[in-house]
């Protein structure tokens, strides 16, 4: 689908719809799981939109994430097997896209900036779902690849986080979830360090459509891989868009 078309889509979509922040997606459920065995990469998105990244930043973000969803969605293997989904902290936690089949995703909803940083909610309904997920796999005999989570915040969490950020390091550190944090530009990095194993990588200032096009990418190399296990999988340069 090209993106004037997921534009349209989503034109079109949102004028018969109410003004719930949620919007109804190709949601990937038990009947997905049958009729497509192939195995899953879920790829879970936790965005801060809170008022610090209103103007340039959130239009970038926006631009970036619609090029990711469109990327995905045409690449053979990675639109069969990639799940995405995006839970967004802006004044509240929401879950705007629920785990979906990149090859069902049909619109998009624009994402607006506002209100406080609730990052530890939002972290911890991601895992949540997450779990959720990965046992509907299990039940279904689908395997599946270690599944991801990033996280993108250009400030520091406004709600308790500790425990959210214990759970994400945990998984991470027995190589059940990669957990990646991204920090643009006045991130609190040493905070977004505390999900991961790893340290927080800074965004090279508002180089969002690059970051998307290494995660399109890698997701692709997820899902071309032929094998579910982390350490046979090669992933790209971040050179492109972080600033190292």
């Amino acid at each position: 689908m090209s993106l004037s078309s997921l534009f349209q889509s989503f034109h079109t979509q949102h004028q018969q719809e109410s003004s719930m922040n949620t919007i109804q997606y190709g949601k990937s459920d038990r009947h997905d799981l049958i009729e497509n065995p192939s195995p899953r990469c879920a790829c879970m998105l936790v965005l801060d939109v809170s008022g610090s990244m209103d103007g340039q930043p959130i239009q970038e973000l926006n631009e970036g994430l619609r090029e990711f969803l469109v990327a995905v969605g045409e690449d053979d293997m990675a639109a069969y097997s990639v799940e995405v989904g995006i839970i967004t902290a802006g004044g509240r936690v929401s879950e705007v896209l629920p785990f979906t089949t990149a090859h069902e995703l049909q619109s998009l909803h624009p994402l607006n900036a506002t209100g406080s940083t609730p990052l530890g909610g939002a972290v911890e309904l991601a895992l949540l779902r997450l779990d959720e997920r990965k046992e509907e796999y299990k039940r279904n005999g689908v395997s599946y690849f270690q599944p991801w989570l990033v996280i993108i915040s250009d400030g520091s969490p406004t709600d308790a986080w500790q425990g959210a950020a214990a759970q994400a390091r945990d998984l991470s550190s027995r190589r059940k979830l990669v957990v990646m944090p991204i920090g643009v530009q006045g991130a609190d990095l040493g905070t977004l360090g505390q999900f991961t194993t790893r340290s927080a990588v800074p965004l090279n200032g508002l180089k969002f459509r690059e970051f998307f096009e290494w995660l399109s990418q890698s997701m692709s190399n997820v899902s071309n891989s032929g094998s579910t296990h982390d350490g046979d999988i090669k992933l790209g340069s971040i050179g492109g868009w972080a600033s190292i």
